[in-house]
């Protein structure tokens, strides 16, 4: 029988919440690693036992995990914090030092600009092997490992950049938060930093080009600057890989070209700021946000948790709130943190920062409390099991 596994990914642990088909009754697993910071976990799509975890803490820096038996058990694929992956710069300092400058990357120009790392924001494994993963970090590089995160290589031509001196911090630091992968061009992919914008490679990361055209950022000094927009999530379906949804610091966006023109979609959203952004497992045209206040007050307008569904690609949005709090409600969902499973009807899942993890088994009709009390949440993707 078909089951779901949510990986929940939290401020002290990470979470493994397992159910059948039904998605009615949940075992909660965890916390792993407890007391870290498990900033993102997600499974292998080649590999449904295959587990990744980046978990990260202030005082022994950054360590990649991984899983080969669906959560239960979990190893360092290059040792402990003092044996650390090699070619990612992890253990007790965050520095990296590159041609033994500490804390500064020689860029493909000669000079010299600071880059510091500090943890891995997200990991994406590939779509077809399950030692294959990439993994994006702060300050904002792409990193890959080809033997299941033993060892890393960066994939350096993002930030060789001509633009890449113009990158600047979003409030969460300049982190590399979105991966996406096309299935269709295995050499084609999509990045997304916060705050430079999207970026689209053709040529498995060799070069890249800013996918930004058609974002107006208030808040910098060329609202419509081909970099320096604060992408918060990007997001597509599978099926149609040419288009691409995006929640960006202020507006939803969508792509129908591969990213080379964006047009708004926020239509009657209560508040079109918000971070996270996903699309129905079967219908490519039925998105969801989670609007937030503003990026001043992250919580949900008029303190109602209300996911909003747009069934027509956007524009037009239905708030969509049966068993969500709807009086004093204050919590945020982070970028990270709401995935789709590829049951039949498709399933809805987030996380809050106030430590509960929601799910709906009707596409979003109606939602339940998984399981509550968690530290905060972080990362929310799910894998569905045959």
């Amino acid at each position: 029988m078909s089951g779901i596994r949510v990986l929940a990914g939290t401020r002290k642990g990470a979470f493994v919440l397992t159910s059948d088909a039904k998605r009615k009754k949940w075992k909660v697993d965890g916390p792993h690693f407890a007391g870290w910071e498990i900033y993102h976990m997600k499974g292998s799509p080649a590999d449904p036992n295959r587990i990744y975890a980046s978990q990260t803490s202030a005082w022994f820096g950054q360590i990649i995990q991984r899983s080969d038996d669906g959560g239960k058990t979990w190893n360092t694929p290059g040792g402990g914090p003092a044996t650390n992956p090699q070619g990612m710069p992890m253990g007790e300092s965050n520095k990296f030092v590159y041609d033994g400058v500490p804390g500064t990357h020689q860029w493909y120009d000669g000079t010299q600009h600071p880059w510091e790392f500090k943890r891995v924001w997200h990991l994406e494994p590939s779509l077809g092997n399950p030692n294959h993963v990439y993994a994006g970090v702060e300050d904002a590089a792409l990193f890959e490992s080809k033997d299941g995160g033993g060892k890393w290589q960066e994939l350096s031509g993002l930030r060789k950049h001509d633009t890449g001196p113009k990158w600047q911090p979003g409030a969460g630091g300049m982190c590399l938060h979105t991966i996406l992968l096309d299935p269709a061009n295995e050499k084609r992919m999509f990045i997304a930093i916060s705050a430079a914008g999207a970026f689209r490679t053709d040529d498995s990361g060799q070069t890249w080009k800013p996918i930004n055209r058609g974002l107006h950022s208030q808040y910098i000094p060329d609202p419509l600057a081909e970099v320096g927009h604060c992408v918060h999530r990007i997001a597509m379906h599978p099926s149609r890989p040419k288009t691409l949804f995006m929640q960006k610091h202020w507006d939803v966006m969508r792509s129908d070209d591969a990213g080379d023109s964006w047009h708004e979609v926020s239509g009657n959203l209560p508040s079109d700021f918000g971070f996270p952004i996903d699309v129905h497992a079967h219908d490519p045209e039925t998105i969801y946000v989670v609007p937030i206040k503003s990026d001043s007050e992250h919580f949900p307008p008029d303190g109602k948790l209300r996911v909003y569904r747009s069934r027509t690609g956007g524009n037009e949005w239905e708030e969509l709130t049966k068993g969500l709090p709807q009086r004093d409600c204050y919590v945020n969902v982070l970028r990270d943190a709401m995935s789709v499973d590829s049951l039949d009807p498709c399933g809805i899942y987030f996380g809050t920062t106030g430590g509960q993890v929601y799910g709906s088994a009707d596409g979003g009709d109606s939602w339940n409390p998984i399981v509550r009390d968690l530290p905060a949440v972080l990362s929310v993707e799910v894998q569905t099991l045959k």
